[in-house]
C-alpha cells in the first residue's frame, strides 16, 4: 500500500472522528490530536479504526509515537502487510 493510500485512510478516519475538521490542511509534522482537538477517547477510536481499515495492530505502547501525519505514515508503512 502506498503512502498516499495510507494517508487517504487516515484522513477518512479523522473526518469520521472530527467531522468539522479538514485533515488535508494538516502540516506533516503538526500534532494531529492538538490541531483537531481530539480527546483520548476519540484517539483510541482512531487507532481501533486504523486497525480495522488497514489490519495493523498498534499496541497501546506505540500510541505516543503516532502524533503527526509523518510519524503515522512512517509507522504504518513499515507495519502494513
Amino acid at each position: 500500500m502506498s503512502e498516499e493510500q495510507i494517508k487517504h485512510v487516515i484522513f477518512k478516519i479523522l473526518r469520521r472522528i472530527a467531522p468539522e475538521s479538514d485533515p488535508s490542511r494538516l502540516a506533516p509534522d503538526e500534532n494531529i490530536r492538538r490541531a483537531l482537538d481530539i480527546d483520548s477517547f476519540d484517539a483510541l477510536n482512531f487507532f481501533i479504526h486504523l486497525h480495522e481499515e488497514l489490519g495493523v495492530n498498534i499496541p497501546e505502547s506505540d500510541y505516543g509515537q503516532l502524533n503527526t501525519l509523518s510519524e503515522m505514515l512512517d509507522y504504518l508503512s513499515v507495519h502494513i502487510g
